[in-house]
């Protein structure tokens, strides 16, 4: 087993297999011309985003890198899925995710995309 499994998570496997069943109900109404069928199967593909985005905020699914051993396996809970994972869109999109540190030199007064004025002499 490699040290970056990703995708080896519940989330990841439900998502998965809903998609799967989308995108053969699309196909399906492909080639039955039917525009219903094909709307229906798009519903479902998009049932399974928020599937797994609900999963993986609940814990089943990891972040992307190197895990401990002890998180390997796939019925695993995530420890870190209430505070959010460090460059995951899931997380910053739920509000979980960590924001970026204003760099020191930039004085926090400062609204950001304002331009700073000239000092007066």
């Amino acid at each position: 087993m490699s040290l970056y499994d990703e995708g080896h998570t519940i989330a990841g496997w439900t998502g998965a297999g809903i998609a799967a069943t989308g995108s053969g109900v699309v196909g399906w109404g492909v080639c039955a011309a039917s525009l219903p069928l094909v709307a229906g199967g798009l519903a479902v593909v998009a049932v399974s985003v928020l599937v797994t985005w609900s999963l993986h905020l609940s814990g089943w699914g990891k972040p992307p890198g190197v895990r401990p051993r002890d998180q390997w396996g796939m019925r695993v809970r995530d420890t870190q899925a209430r505070t959010g994972h460090a460059g995951c869109v899931g997380c910053r999109l739920a509000g979980r995710g960590r924001r970026a540190e204003v760099p020191a030199s930039v004085p926090p007064t400062m609204a950001a995309g304002s331009v700073p004025l000239s000092p007066v002499e």
